[in-house]
């Protein structure tokens, strides 16, 4: 009884953005509605002091979340607005004219490299209409830009979705960063293939070989990053490091001879190039990193509830710093970077209210005993099976939500209630939600809308595009339950 009633809010919220097409903002606030007197009457919980602490909580992770995302989405429309984007993009498409070739730069490295910087729907945004100007039929080109950018999720928007993970586990970001590397190691070859395989009905020769090795020139460099950087960097990395390495490859398969256009695609990648060397230095120099992370800004209230961040060493701070180093470097304004403060200061309000909502529901399930009742519940109806279901749950979470960070705040708590309840490691469960819950952002209802409108698509061909993600997701969200509990079994908690 008591699990039921702490799922009706989850619920709610899935009937409100699906039934009713909400947004998450508003279905947030509404499942908060359905929560809230659940809590007070039927959990016993509910005073103003714990309310205080509760919207402390929120508002302050919210801010730190925002302080990463409103950076990315500056530099994305800077970059916008300067045509570095465009040269990127130009520069990876003259690179081969062989459809699977191109789907791979694209669709794989390009798609990543945008999910890495910015995230939160960034990539399909930039990468479907590219794809479509590259001879791709609008609804395979949305398809292959959602299958390809879901492999870097887990370490999108600069580590962006980690941070509720990590706040919630309270384990070393190295280690959870080192295990999820791994995993997608061994899981991301597989939507590598897939783009691949959609991309071969367009023609071209180039053999699966060439999937294989985009995989490993990604996958191996974001491995290697995430374990001895941390988890802002593998996605961001991985691309840049694996795209270069492709695109000198494909260089020299066509022998193409270097060109004044290089300086130019050096500079529009410069912001990029300056947020890893800043984060490099941030990790791995230990005088930097000690005084950094030694400012701290925290606080306490009665009742258990508290906050703290390092504003020095967050990496929000570090993507603003290269973001102004580079603009003063390439010289691109005053009035540049002012149009494009106040377009994704635009774009801040409904991405707020969102994780505001989410994470006022998330805390008040949690301190209510909401999440302990829903964890008792998938305790005893999958028992120790449950690391084979756990990834689903995450991709359901970004299938409502519309966003993996948001489905991280929203089911974290529960993952790790379950694993304590079933006596499961903690790194397993939080690395199975962050793994579902970026897979599920290559079949969730906005993304699918989003990147079909992007290629002048209506509603009626989101079917079309969901018909050709769906096989990959379902496939990597099997292959990931059957590896997360062969290794609970083979390493219990």
């Amino acid at each position: 009884m008591a699990a039921l009633a702490a799922l009706l809010p989850i619920l709610a919220i899935l009937g409100l953005m699906l039934g009713l097409r909400w947004a998450a903002g508003p279905a947030g606030v509404a499942g908060l509605l359905v929560a809230a007197p659940l809590a007070l009457f039927l959990f016993g919980w509910g005073d103003g002091p714990g309310l205080v602490g509760i919207a402390a909580e929120a508002g302050f992770a919210t801010l730190t979340i925002i302080w990463i995302i409103f950076p990315a989405l500056l530099l994305h429309e800077l970059q916008m607005a300067t045509g570095a984007t465009e040269r990127i993009r130009a520069a990876l498409a003259g690179l081969s004219d062989d459809p699977r070739l191109v789907a791979l730069l694209i669709a794989w490295f390009f798609a990543l490299f945008a999910e890495g910087a910015a995230g939160f729907g960034t990539p399909i945004a930039l990468a479907a209409p590219l794809l479509v100007a590259c001879g791709f039929d609008p609804a395979r080109a949305v398809a292959l830009a959602l299958v390809g950018h879901a492999a870097g999720v887990t370490f999108g928007a600069v580590g962006t979705p980690m941070l509720p993970l990590l706040a919630a586990g309270e384990v070393d970001p190295l280690a959870l960063g080192a295990m999820l590397a791994l995993l997608q190691a061994g899981l991301g070859w597989t939507l590598a293939v897939a783009v691949h395989r959609m991309a071969a009905a367009q023609g071209g020769l180039a053999g699966p070989g060439w999937a294989l090795f985009a995989a490993t020139a990604f996958l191996l460099p974001a491995l290697a990053i995430a374990q001895w950087v941390g988890p802002e960097l593998p996605t961001l990395g991985g691309a840049l490091l694996g795209g270069l390495v492709f695109a000198l490859v494909l260089r020299h398969r066509r022998r193409v001879a270097p060109t004044d256009q290089d300086a130019a695609l050096v500079a529009a990648l410069a912001p990029y190039l300056l947020l890893l060397a800043l984060i490099l230095a941030s990790r791995l120099v230990p005088l930097l990193r000690q005084a950094l992370s030694e400012v701290v800004w925290a606080w306490s209230l009665p009742g258990g509830f508290e906050g703290r961040v390092a504003p020095l060493y967050h990496p929000g701070t570090l993507l603003f710093l290269a973001l102004l180093a580079a603009a003063l470097w390439r010289g691109d304004g005053a009035a540049a970077l002012r149009g494009a403060a106040a377009r994704a200061g635009a774009r801040l309000p409904a991405v707020c209210l969102a994780l505001l909502a989410m994470l006022l529901l998330a805390r008040l399930m949690v301190h209510a005993g909401m999440i302990g009742a829903l964890a008792e519940g998938a305790a005893g109806l999958a028992g120790n099976a449950w690391p084979l279901m756990a990834p689903a749950a995450g991709a359901l979470g970004t299938f409502v939500t519309g966003s993996a960070t948001a489905s991280n705040i929203l089911l974290v708590e529960f993952q790790l209630a379950t694993a304590e309840a079933l006596g499961l490691p903690i790194l397993l469960m939080l690395a199975a939600q962050a793994l579902g819950a970026a897979i599920g952002n290559a079949v969730c209802p906005h993304n699918v809308v989003a990147g079909a409108a992007t290629v002048g698509l209506g509603g009626r061909e989101t079917g079309a595009i969901l018909r050709r993600t769906m096989g990959p997701t379902l496939a990597y969200l099997g292959l990931a339950g059957g590896l997360l509990l062969f290794l609970s079994l083979l390493f219990p908690a």
